[in-house]
């Protein structure tokens, strides 16, 4: 048995000298040259105990050095758990204590911070900089550049990726090796990417869109990728008429549309823009056609599915929609009430059902339950309709959740941390559209007594990331609630639905 998914991802290109990664100091690293280094941390990850199906969690900043770490721990046979790094030493302790990995790698300068975690919950910990220094490259320098990949089969684990759930809680997804495998394939042959695609990467490597639609797309291709560590407007435009290819969330293309520099000539020889992790407003679609004579194609996914649906390679790439599903996926959208079949374009439940479909939570096999129908559909918790010739919209989410600049963001635990605070009464903590972020973070209060936001912010900083953060703050003498006694955040959304715009 070979390890299912670096068979098929990498290792075809393991002894090739083609440039995989054109950095950020325009230096190159061929395939063979990265795998060498994936190869000798992998040994490390095994001297350190690593084991078939253990957890090594990551919470880096991005370089090739992090890449690196993802592919060695699916040769190692374990279990990848990238981290955002904006997370705090609070948040990083409830994963540590859920997952309950091998090894933990961080930045050098938060070992004082989580450090004292680590040894609570007997986790190893090493460090890896954005530079490539630190104890775990340090260790790993000796190692043989050859490692024999550990058998692993399609339906064991190679990730965990934590998204938000309906308890406020953090879930672990649970993604297999098939599960990558086949939507990286898909989604190289539906967007033809091949070996002589230039892929510009400016997304970040701690989730689905940057780690394995991305990487792995371009892996499989055996294309390059320019891999930047983070998006920066001067390198873009210095790196756009490089490229073949670019993926992005709709702020990078917000952001390069206030550019004068970004113009039809910058980009000619690109063939494909890509869209996703959230919505891209239908204006910013079209104003970006007309500025390049580029039109975005706009897909799908979510944490626990990857890629579910795509606009076509070829054919009508409709603003608004995020296209059919994608081959050897099916998506319905059914009755939110009865469940069950809708005529075309009125509105329901998405729900999924395919190959790319997450094995399920990590430790929570009721809440698993919950989330798949009896004939095996995904509940997406996303709401949307379909055209009679199957292109899907989405217009809303009946989970209570906001997607922020592409990640994902729970209002609940935003709301247990502003209650808890001296004269809140009660607070409410909703998305409304946001022409950078797709939505801006909203938090309405009430109390006879309400602290200044600015004691508000203070107060919340180093509890919370900061892209969780309420962007604004606003007063109520009471919350809008329907007969029920539920507060009614649609109300809300559409009270504060302009308060971001200029």
């Amino acid at each position: 048995m070979h390890n299912y998914l670096y068979q098929r991802l990498v290792a075809p290109r393991e002894q090739s000298d083609t440039t995989f990664l054109i950095l950020e100091d325009n230096t190159t690293l061929s395939y063979r040259k990265f795998c060498e280094r994936a190869n000798q941390i992998a040994h490390r990850l095994i001297a350190s105990g690593v084991e078939p199906g253990d957890r090594v969690a990551a919470q880096v900043n991005k370089s090739w050095h992090a890449l690196a770490l993802y592919l060695a721990t699916i040769k190692a046979g374990g279990v990848f758990l990238p981290l955002n790094n904006a997370y705090t030493a609070k948040e990083v302790e409830y994963f540590l204590q859920n997952a309950e990995p091998r090894l933990l790698i961080c930045d050098p300068a938060d070992i004082a911070s989580l450090g004292p975690i680590t040894q609570s919950y007997n986790v190893k910990l090493f460090t890896l900089s954005q530079a490539g220094t630190g104890s775990l490259p340090s260790a790993a320098d000796d190692c043989p550049i050859e490692f024999e990949a550990v058998a692993r089969d399609k339906d064991d684990l190679a990730a965990i990726l934590y998204t938000s759930g309906t308890t406020g809680r953090s879930k672990g997804a649970m993604l297999t090796h098939h599960n990558l495998w086949t939507n990286a394939e898909v989604l190289t042959k539906a967007w033809h990417f091949t070996d002589r695609d230039i892929l510009l990467h400016a997304l970040p490597v701690f989730h689905t869109h940057g780690l394995f639609v991305a990487t792995n797309t371009s892996m499989i291709a055996g294309g390059s990728m320019i891999f930047l560590p983070a998006f920066q407007i001067d390198a873009m435009i210095e790196r756009l008429p490089l490229a073949t290819s670019m993926m992005g969330v709709p702020t990078f293309y917000t952001r390069l549309l206030d550019d004068k520099r970004f113009t039809g000539e910058l980009v000619k020889h690109i063939r494909l823009f890509v869209s996703g992790s959230a919505p891209l407003l239908a204006e910013t679609h079209v104003e970006f056609e007309h500025r390049t004579g580029h039109c975005i194609l706009e897909r799908y996914g979510m944490t626990e599915t990857s890629m579910n649906t795509s606009n076509p390679y070829q054919g009508d790439r409709r603003a608004g929609t995020v296209g059919p599903a994608l081959p050897g996926i099916e998506i319905r959208v059914v009755s939110t009430e009865a469940g069950g079949p809708i005529p075309a374009n009125e509105v329901g439940a998405v729900q999924v059902r395919g190959p790319n479909v997450f094995k399920g939570y990590w430790k929570m096999p009721e809440k698993t339950a919950e989330e798949f129908t009896d004939d095996g559909f995904f509940i997406t918790g996303d709401l949307g309709k379909l055209s009679e010739d199957h292109y899907l919209t989405i217009v809303g989410r009946d989970k209570d959740l906001i997607i922020s600049g592409g990640y994902n963001i729970y209002p609940k635990e935003i709301e247990l941390l502003l209650d808890a605070i001296d004269g809140v009464r009660e607070s409410a903590v909703i998305g409304v559209p946001h022409p950078d972020f797709g939505e801006g973070v909203v938090a309405i209060l009430t109390g006879n007594s309400l602290p200044s936001n600015d004691h508000i912010r203070a107060t919340i900083k180093n509890e919370i990331a900061k892209f969780k953060q309420p962007k604004k703050y606003f007063h109520l003498d009471q919350l809008p609630r329907n007969s029920m006694g539920k507060i009614q955040k649609n109300v809300l959304r559409q009270q504060y639905a302009d308060c971001f715009q200029s």
